[in-house]
Protein backbone atom coordinates (compact mmCIF):
# COMPACT_ATOMS: atom_id res chain seq x y z
CA UNK A 1 0.00 0.00 0.00
CA UNK A 2 1.10 3.51 -0.74
CA UNK A 3 1.45 6.00 2.05
CA UNK A 4 -0.47 9.25 2.13
CA UNK A 5 2.63 11.23 1.15
CA UNK A 6 3.25 9.01 -1.88
CA UNK A 7 -0.37 9.36 -3.02
CA UNK A 8 -0.17 13.13 -2.61
CA UNK A 9 3.06 13.24 -4.63
CA UNK A 10 1.54 11.05 -7.36
CA UNK A 11 -1.55 13.27 -7.49
CA UNK A 12 0.62 16.38 -7.68
CA UNK A 13 2.59 14.92 -10.59
CA UNK A 14 -0.59 14.65 -12.65
CA UNK A 15 -0.90 18.43 -12.54
CA UNK A 16 2.71 19.25 -13.44
CA UNK A 17 1.91 19.86 -17.10
CA UNK A 18 -0.29 22.83 -16.11
CA UNK A 19 2.39 24.31 -13.91
CA UNK A 20 5.00 24.11 -16.67
CA UNK A 21 2.78 25.33 -19.50
CA UNK A 22 3.75 29.01 -19.16
CA UNK A 23 7.47 28.55 -18.70
CA UNK A 24 9.52 30.56 -21.19
CA UNK A 25 11.04 28.66 -24.08
CA UNK A 26 14.75 28.09 -23.55
CA UNK A 27 17.58 27.44 -25.99
CA UNK A 28 20.47 26.04 -23.98
CA UNK A 29 20.95 28.64 -21.22
CA UNK A 30 19.25 31.59 -22.94
CA UNK A 31 15.75 32.72 -23.75
CA UNK A 32 14.58 31.32 -27.08
CA UNK A 33 14.22 34.86 -28.46
CA UNK A 34 18.01 35.09 -28.43
CA UNK A 35 18.06 32.58 -31.31
CA UNK A 36 16.25 34.87 -33.76
CA UNK A 37 19.39 36.89 -34.64
CA UNK A 38 21.22 33.62 -35.27
CA UNK A 39 18.61 32.64 -37.86
CA UNK A 40 19.07 36.02 -39.51
CA UNK A 41 22.82 35.38 -39.51
CA UNK A 42 22.25 32.08 -41.33
CA UNK A 43 20.32 33.84 -44.08
CA UNK A 44 22.36 37.05 -44.31
CA UNK A 45 25.91 36.23 -43.28
CA UNK A 46 27.79 39.51 -43.17
CA UNK A 47 30.24 40.94 -40.63
CA UNK A 48 27.71 43.50 -39.39
CA UNK A 49 25.10 40.76 -38.91
CA UNK A 50 27.63 38.71 -36.97
CA UNK A 51 28.37 41.75 -34.78
CA UNK A 52 24.66 42.44 -34.14
CA UNK A 53 24.09 38.76 -33.35
CA UNK A 54 26.87 38.65 -30.78
CA UNK A 55 25.76 41.93 -29.21
CA UNK A 56 22.14 40.75 -28.93
CA UNK A 57 23.26 37.44 -27.42
CA UNK A 58 25.35 39.29 -24.84
CA UNK A 59 22.40 41.58 -24.04
CA UNK A 60 20.13 38.56 -23.52
CA UNK A 61 22.78 36.96 -21.31
CA UNK A 62 23.10 40.10 -19.18
CA UNK A 63 19.33 40.31 -18.84
CA UNK A 64 19.23 36.69 -17.70
CA UNK A 65 21.96 37.32 -15.13
CA UNK A 66 20.00 40.29 -13.72
CA UNK A 67 16.89 38.13 -13.45
CA UNK A 68 14.88 39.94 -16.13
CA UNK A 69 12.97 38.41 -18.98
CA UNK A 70 12.96 40.25 -22.28
CA UNK A 71 9.42 41.72 -21.87
CA UNK A 72 10.16 42.88 -18.33
CA UNK A 73 13.42 44.47 -19.51
CA UNK A 74 11.49 46.38 -22.19
CA UNK A 75 9.01 47.56 -19.54
CA UNK A 76 11.82 48.71 -17.23
CA UNK A 77 13.45 50.54 -20.15
CA UNK A 78 10.12 52.29 -20.81
CA UNK A 79 9.89 53.31 -17.14
CA UNK A 80 13.47 54.56 -17.20
CA UNK A 81 12.81 56.66 -20.32
CA UNK A 82 9.30 57.96 -19.52
CA UNK A 83 9.19 57.98 -15.73
CA UNK A 84 7.02 56.19 -13.21
CA UNK A 85 3.87 58.25 -13.74
CA UNK A 86 1.93 56.76 -16.61
CA UNK A 87 -1.64 57.94 -17.13
CA UNK A 88 -4.31 55.53 -18.24
CA UNK A 89 -5.38 57.72 -21.14
CA UNK A 90 -3.43 59.96 -23.45
CA UNK A 91 -3.99 63.66 -22.70
CA UNK A 92 -5.98 64.39 -25.87
CA UNK A 93 -8.37 61.45 -25.20
CA UNK A 94 -9.28 62.47 -21.64
CA UNK A 95 -12.80 63.75 -21.19
CA UNK A 96 -13.17 67.24 -19.81
CA UNK A 97 -15.94 68.24 -17.44
CA UNK A 98 -18.69 70.08 -19.33
CA UNK A 99 -21.07 72.58 -17.77
CA UNK A 100 -24.27 72.67 -19.80
CA UNK A 101 -26.19 74.83 -17.31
Amino acid sequence: MATAAERETAEEQTHWHWRNSMRPARFFALDARAVIPWFVLLVYARPITLFVTFISTVVFYILERKGLTFPSAIRSLRVWLLGHKRPGLVAYRRHRMNDFG
